[in-house]
C-alpha cells in the first residue's frame, strides 16, 4: 500500500466504518441509491447505471468506470487513492452452475454465453434485492457479500433468504426443473474486505479463510442444494427442524466440516432471537 502507517490506519478505519455502517453519512447515501432503479449498479455505493436511476446518476456526474464497469467512476477514483480495507463480520454467498463444462459442450459458445448472461442477470437481481454486495461475476459463479452497511446486523438471515431466491430465480422450484442447475454455499464469519488492485485498476473484494470455505461449499453443492455452515445457521437463529446435517471433507481442510443442507422452501424464522 506504500503509505505511512498512521495514514494507512486512518484509511483502513474509514473502510471499516463504511462496511460496518458506522459511517452514517455514507450509509444514508448507499441506502438512497439502493432504492433507485435499475441494475447494474456500482458495487460500492449502489448507484444505478441504467433506467431512471441511471439518468439521475449521470445528471450528478456518476457513470460506470471505464477501468472497472462494476464500479462508478467516483468510487473507482476513491478506491485507487485509498487502497486498504478492514476485517469485518459478514456473511458470504457463492452460487455455482453445476455441470457448466458439459453445458458449454452441449449448447455451443453462443447459446452458452446467452445462458451465462441470463444467469448473471437473474442471480444478481435476487442478491441486490436481498441487500447483497456483488463481489464478482466470474465464469459460472456469482459471489456476494452481505455486509452490515447494506444488510444490517441480520446479514446471515439476508444471505440465507438470498440463497433461496437464487434457486427460485433459476427455476429450482418448478415442476419441470431449473433452466440452469445451480448449487449454493453460505457461511458467516469474518473477512478482509476492501480495495485491492494493481496497474491502475482497483476492485472491492473479500479475502480470507472464510471466503475460501464458502467457495468450497458451493463447489460441492448439487443442483438445487444450499449448504450452510453452523456459523451461518446460528447467526440467523435458524431452527434445525428444516435442515439436514452433513459432515463433509472439504479440499484444504484437515478435518471434516459439519454443515447443514437447507431446502429451498425452508422456513427462515429465528428460533432464538427476542
Amino acid at each position: 500500500m506504500n503509505k505511512p502507517p498512521d495514514e494507512q490506519a486512518r484509511i483502513n478505519e474509514a473502510w471499516r466504518a463504511f462496511f460496518t455502517g458506522d459511517d452514517r453519512s455514507f450509509h444514508r447515501v448507499v441506502r438512497v441509491f439502493h432504492l433507485l432503479p435499475t441494475s447494474p449498479r456500482c458495487k460500492m455505493c449502489q448507484a444505478p447505471f441504467a433506467g431512471p436511476g441511471g439518468l439521475v446518476m449521470r445528471a450528478i456526474g456518476k457513470a460506470p468506470s471505464r477501468m472497472n464497469p462494476n464500479m462508478c467512476d467516483s468510487c473507482e477514483r476513491y478506491s485507487q487513492a485509498h487502497p486498504g480495507g478492514a476485517e469485518i463480520p459478514l456473511s458470504l454467498l457463492f452460487a455455482d452452475i453445476r455441470g457448466s463444462t458439459h453445458l458449454a459442450e452441449t449448447l455451443g459458445t453462443t447459446q452458452f454465453s446467452s445462458l451465462i448472461a441470463r444467469f448473471y442477470d437473474a442471480v444478481t437481481n435476487e442478491l441486490i434485492k436481498a441487500d447483497g454486495l456483488i463481489d464478482r461475476l466470474i465464469g459460472d459463479e456469482v459471489v456476494a457479500l452481505f455486509v452490515p452497511t447494506l444488510a444490517g446486523k441480520k446479514h446471515a438471515e439476508a444471505a440465507l433468504r438470498a440463497a433461496q431466491g437464487v434457486l427460485r430465480a433459476t427455476g429450482h422450484d418448478k415442476s419441470g426443473g431449473p433452466w440452469v442447475p445451480v448449487g449454493v454455499g453460505v457461511h458467516t464469519g469474518t473477512a478482509f474486505v476492501g480495495s485491492i488492485g494493481s496497474a491502475g485498476v482497483s476492485d472491492i473484494t473479500a479475502l480470507g479463510d472464510d471466503v475460501n470455505l464458502t467457495a468450497r461449499l458451493a463447489s460441492i453443492a448439487t443442483a438445487g442444494e444450499i449448504l450452510i455452515t453452523e456459523a451461518a445457521r446460528a447467526a440467523a437463529g435458524l431452527a434445525t427442524d428444516w435442515l439436514e446435517p452433513r459432515r463433509l471433507d472439504l479440499k484444504g481442510r484437515s478435518e471434516p466440516v459439519d454443515v447443514w443442507r437447507m431446502h429451498i422452501g425452508a422456513n427462515i424464522t429465528a428460533d432464538n432471537r427476542p
